[in-house]
């Protein structure tokens, strides 16, 4: 018996168990570990297959083989790991006016499906839909904060903060928000070497103000050290007026014949009053 006489002599049968094959293969479904499957019957949330539950073992979490109703019933398949949203580079202004070209991410995952569904329709809508969200929240959040803090452990306050303010919008995605970081956060190009000239003008000026002050104060001392040595002069030469005669000839004497320049020859009386020193008493 061949296949054409078989076909001939039960057609009917054969065309229902095809049928029913196809039915089978149609309505069986495979929902792996990655996934979790929201059976939606005539436009309406049914069921969820492989939900998202915290702290259950793989193998217990209800992936596998599953069932629809053909036709009826249709599966939308929505990822059940961590998933990550980018945000465009953009300047931030900070608390002191800073300009800050800003490069952030955020890691969300779904554990409500079906509000999801309602809402979003498909994860990368999510994803759409939360990425200005995170750029708002973020400008909101450093524009309450300096660059410096940013630099130091401040820095993760900051993004708590930014995430927990994420997470409130996630929710309405059926969408949970378990980290927001900074990649980058750089002044904008040109403003360092714009920076680093404003801080050496300021260095400058603060040298410049330092030497006038040193020059201030030196010029303080020593009018004072030379008034105290006025002064002391002025004590011991008032004791002894003889002394100071005899001293100022003495610095006449020097200046006039030992700094002298050349041959010089100076004719003078020996009853010259300048010369009364050298007589002595």
């Amino acid at each position: 018996m061949n296949f054409a006489n078989l076909w001939e002599d039960h057609k009917a049968s054969l065309t229902v168990i095809i049928v029913a094959l196809i039915a089978l293969a149609s309505s069986v479904i495979v929902v792996p570990e990655t996934e979790q499957a929201v059976v939606i019957r005539f436009g309406q949330p049914e069921r969820v297959i492989n939900r998202f539950r915290p702290n259950v073992d793989f193998g217990e979490t209800g992936a596998g083989l599953s069932f629809r109703i053909p036709i009826a019933e249709r599966v939308v398949r929505i990822d059940k790991r961590v998933l990550a949203v980018d945000m465009e580079r953009q300047q931030v202004l900070s608390s002191e006016q800073q300009r800050l070209e800003v490069d952030a991410y955020a890691r969300f995952r779904i554990i409500d499906p079906v509000k999801m569904v309602r809402t979003a329709g498909t994860t990368e809508r999510v994803a759409e839909q939360l990425q200005p969200i995170l750029s708002s929240v973020l400008r909101q959040e450093l524009g309450k904060r300096t660059f410096q803090s940013l630099l130091t452990a401040d820095r993760g306050l900051a993004m708590v903060q930014i995430r927990k303010g994420l997470d409130r919008e996630a929710r309405e995605y059926g969408a949970q928000v378990i980290d927001v970081r900074i990649k980058r956060a750089d002044l904008p190009e040109g403003a360092l070497e714009s920076a680093f000239s404003r801080m050496q003008a300021a260095r400058e000026q603060e040298a410049t103000t330092i030497r006038a002050q040193g020059q201030k104060n030196a010029q303080i001392l020593r009018a004072q050290a030379e008034a105290d040595a006025a002064k002391t002069y002025a004590e011991s030469f008032g004791k002894d007026p003889a002394f100071y005669d005899f001293y100022r000839a003495m610095q006449s004497y020097d200046y006039t014949f030992s700094n002298g320049q050349g041959a010089t020859t100076i004719l003078l009386s020996p009853d010259n009053e300048y010369l009364k020193q050298f007589k002595g008493r």
